[in-house]
C-alpha cells in the first residue's frame, strides 16, 4: 500500500520510543530504570480528580464548544492575568487537547510551502516535524553549551530572511532546562520586532523553574510584542496531567479563530471532563506544585552532581524543566567487547544493553554530543541508574 510523502517524510517521536523499548523490556523481566519519559512522576493531585469525578457524575459527558468551555477559557485568562501580566479575552483563547496540539494547530494554520520556521537547537523533538507537516522548513540555529545553550540575538537576525515566518521559544526548555532572563528576551524581542517575526512561545514548564529564578514570556514585555506572539501552555507539566490532555493556546485572535476552525474538522472539542479537571488545576490550591517543584530540584541536584562525577560526563545544571542534557561526547571513541561508541545513538544503546538503562540520545535534539535524560523519576532511581551509567563509562576502553 503507497503511503503519503508527508507521513514518509518524518519520524516517530524518539522519547515515546525509547520508553516504550523500556517498557518491553521490563516486562521481559529485565531491570530497566528509564530516564525517557517527559511526564512527572507524581500523582494528579486530588482536587483535580474530585472535579473529573464530579463532572461525570454530573453528566458532563457531551460535546463542548470546539475551543473549550467558557469556565476553562475564563480559568485560563485569569492565570494569564495573574502570573504573566498578560490580558486576553474569550475570544483570543482556544483549548486543546494537549500543548502537543496546539503547537500542531498552529504549525498547520501558520506555515506552507515556501515557509521558514527559526528553531533553536538544542530543541523539543517534535517541533522539527510538525513544521515538515507544515510544509514549511525548519532553520535550525544551533546553540552551544558556552553560551547556557540560548538563542542569541545576532545569531537571531542573522538567520532571519524574506520567508521567515515564525521563532519558536521554549522555556524552560526541553532537553536543556534554559530559563532566559528578562533581559535576554528583550534582546531577541527588539530583533523580532524589527523584523516582524511571529514568536511562539512555548511555555509549558513554566511553573517548574529552580533558584529563585523568574519566568518571563516575551509577549508581556510589551503590547506591541503581546501582538506577534503567540503562547502556548497547559496543565500537563505542572498538574501533573499528561494523560488529560489540555493544552491552550492565547493570541491574536485571528490565528485563534482559524485553529478553532481547524480544530472543528479534526478532533472537535478537548474531552469534557478533563476541561473541568483543567479548571480545578488552574483556580484550585497550589501546593502541589510548589511541593512538586521542591522534590524535583531535590533530584536535580543530585543527578547532575552524579553526572558530573562520572568519568567522560560533563552536565550543566538545569534551571527549570526536569531534565539534565549531559555532554557525553568524550566517551566517543571508546569500546566494549569490540563495539566503539561513535555517536549519542551508540551510547544510548550501550547503557540500554549492558547497564538497563534508558536514556534519549541527544542527536535527536540536534546535538549528538550530548544525551538527555528526565529526572522524573524517584531518587533511589536516580541514584541507582547513575551508578550504573558510571560503571557501564568506566568499562568503556
Amino acid at each position: 500500500m503507497k503511503l503519503s510523502s508527508r507521513i514518509n517524510s518524518i519520524k516517530p517521536s524518539p522519547t515515546l520510543a525509547i520508553t516504550v523499548k523500556a517498557n518491553a523490556l521490563q516486562e521481559e523481566g529485565r531491570n530497566i530504570i528509564g530516564f525517557g519519559a517527559g511526564e512527572p512522576d507524581f500523582d494528579t493531585p486530588l482536587p483535580i480528580k474530585i472535579a473529573a469525578i464530579k463532572a461525570i457524575e454530573e453528566g458532563f459527558t457531551k460535546y463542548t464548544p470546539v475551543d473549550g468551555i467558557v469556565e476553562l477559557k475564563d480559568a485560563i485568562i485569569r492565570k494569564l492575568h495573574n502570573d504573566n501580566h498578560l490580558n486576553y479575552n474569550r475570544s483570543q483563547i482556544v483549548v486543546s487537547c494537549g500543548a502537543k496540539h496546539t503547537l500542531y494547530n498552529l504549525c498547520q494554520v501558520l506555515f506552507e510551502e515556501g515557509d521558514e520556521v527559526i528553531i533553536p537547537s538544542p530543541y523539543w523533538v517534535s517541533y522539527l516535524d510538525m513544521t515538515v507537516l507544515s510544509g514549511a522548513k525548519p532553520v535550525i540555529l544551533k546553540t552551544t553549551e558556552s553560551q547556557g545553550f540560548k538563542l542569541q540575538p545576532q545569531q537571531l537576525e542573522e538567520a532571519i530572511t524574506k520567508n521567515t515566518r515564525a521563532v519558536i521559544i521554549n522555556c524552560p526548555s526541553n532537553p536543556a532546562g534554559v530559563v532566559y532572563t528578562a533581559s535576554e528576551l528583550e534582546a531577541l524581542a527588539d530583533v523580532v520586532f524589527r523584523k516582524g517575526v511571529l514568536v511562539i512561545s512555548d511555555d509549558v514548564y513554566e511553573k517548574i523553574i529552580y533558584d529563585s529564578k523568574a519566568f518571563t514570556n516575551i509577549a508581556s514585555l510589551s503590547e506591541e510584542l503581546k501582538k506577534m506572539t503567540v503562547v502556548v501552555n497547559g496543565v500537563s507539566k505542572a498538574y501533573s496531567m499528561t494523560g488529560w490532555r489540555i493544552g491552550y493556546a492565547a493570541g491574536p485572535e485571528e490565528i485563534i479563530s482559524a485553529v478553532t476552525k481547524l480544530q472543528s474538522q479534526s478532533t472537535s472539542n478537548p474531552t469534557s471532563v478533563a476541561q473541568k479537571a483543567a479548571v480545578e488545576a488552574l483556580n484550585g490550591p497550589q501546593n502541589s506544585v510548589t511541593e512538586m517543584v521542591e522534590e524535583f530540584r531535590k533530584r536535580r541536584n543530585t543527578i547532575v552532581e552524579m553526572l558530573n562525577d562520572t568519568p567522560g560526563i560533563t552536565c550543566m545544571l538545569p534551571r527549570g524543566a526536569f531534565y539534565v542534557f549531559p555532554d557525553v561526547s568524550a566517551l566517543f571513541g571508546k569500546s566494549y567487547r569490540g563495539t566503539v561508541i561513535s555517536n549519542s545513538s551508540d551510547f544510548a544503546a550501550y547503557l540500554l544493553d549492558e547497564a538497563n538503562v534508558a536514556v534519549v540520545p541527544g542527536v535527536d535534539f540536534g546535538h549528538d554530543n550530548h544525551i538527555r535524560l528526565s529526572y522524573a523519576t524517584s531518587l533511589k532511581n536516580i541514584e541507582e541508574g547513575l551508578k550504573r551509567i558510571k560503571n557501564a563509562a568506566m568499562k568503556l576502553l
